[in-house]
């Protein structure tokens, strides 16, 4: 019970030749979304990776040193405490960063 042959072979030709030509400017704007994507995964890479050691000196010394930490924060907390900082600047230099490319791009666009 598979897709018949003649059917398969209809979907792989309509997706090789699409019903409209993309114009230079579509392209254009396809190019410097993928730009900004990348610069935004680049930016919230970087962010993360700062987040993740400005938070883990303190929770781990936290858990070394203070009695509270020590008794409560178990391996499973630390690292909770650790991923959420890292997540959480991914994701918002990420978003800001790929907003910020977006509306660039979008003021380049009017002007020309």
């Amino acid at each position: 019970m598979g897709i018949p042959s003649e059917m398969r072979d209809a979907w792989a030709a309509k997706r090789k030749n699409p019903f409209f030509i993309a114009s230079p400017s579509e392209d254009q704007r396809l190019i410097n979304s993928r730009n900004c994507t990348q610069e935004g995964v680049r930016a919230g890479a970087k962010a993360a990776s700062i987040a993740c050691v400005v938070s883990a000196v303190p929770t781990l010394t936290a858990c070394r040193m203070i009695p509270w930490a020590k008794a409560n924060l178990n391996y499973t907390a630390q690292a909770l405490i650790i991923s959420a900082a890292s997540i959480a600047a991914y994701f918002i230099t990420a978003d800001k960063t790929i907003l910020e490319c977006a509306r660039r791009n979008a003021q380049y666009g009017k002007s020309a």
